[in-house]
């Protein structure tokens, strides 16, 4: 099962979980390093998947559906 964990990197890289991990063994972790303030203006959501959702959004079907918008 995949988690999502908060955790701060301090100045030498070391990464200090904000809550314990109960896992079962040692896992494989990615790490993603958000700006120092969050931005409240722009979901970093849509950002991520905005390239994903690109390949629907630029078709010529997608266009004409919302044309008459």
């Amino acid at each position: 099962m995949i988690q999502t964990l908060e955790a701060t990197i301090d100045e030498q890289g070391t990464v200090h979980l904000l809550k314990p991990a109960h896992l079962p063994t040692a896992r494989r972790a990615l790490v993603v390093v958000l700006e120092e303030t969050p931005v409240a203006a722009i979901s970093e959501t849509a950002l991520l998947s905005e390239r994903a959702l690109a390949v629907d959004w630029n078709r010529p079907e997608e266009d004409a559906a919302w044309l008459r918008l």
